[in-house]
């Protein structure tokens, strides 16, 4: 009886570890395409309100809505653009980085980006990446 109790117990505790870990995801987004950079944004966002902990990273023509003053194409039918979409998903939580190829490559500095977003580390994105509860989605 004392056996089954604590093997019960043991079952309650790593169930609530399990449910208490929140899904790691990493949405890798390199698209020049608007709709494209909507939708990676806005699956970011339900993902961050669905209890994941999101991490966006931006390359390449994508990188330009990590920039200060980031406009772009509005989209229907919230009338929001990629940029919005992306400064909503970082007041829930998320964080966002621009690859490391970025800034190099592109003339703009750090101080360009917006606020909360940094220039990513390879060694740090690769580990992250690796990580055997990770989601990884790309656009």
């Amino acid at each position: 009886m004392r056996k089954t109790f604590v093997a019960l117990v043991l079952a309650a505790i790593s169930s609530y570890s399990i449910a208490a870990e929140k899904q790691q995801v990493t949405v890798s987004l390199t698209s020049a395409s608007t709709m494209a950079q909507g939708m990676a944004m806005v699956l970011a966002n339900q993902m961050q309100e669905q209890g994941a902990q999101v991490d966006i990273l931006l390359c390449d023509k994508a990188g330009d809505i990590a920039l200060k003053g980031a406009e772009g194409e509005t989209l229907k039918p919230n009338n929001v653009t990629p940029a919005q979409l992306l400064d909503g998903a970082l007041k829930k939580g998320a964080t966002a980085s621009v690859c490391a190829l970025y800034l190099p490559n592109t003339g703009n500095k750090a101080e360009d980006l917006r606020d909360g977003i940094k220039p990513a580390s390879p060694v740090e994105m690769g580990a992250r990446l690796l990580e055997a509860n990770r989601k990884i989605i790309g656009f």
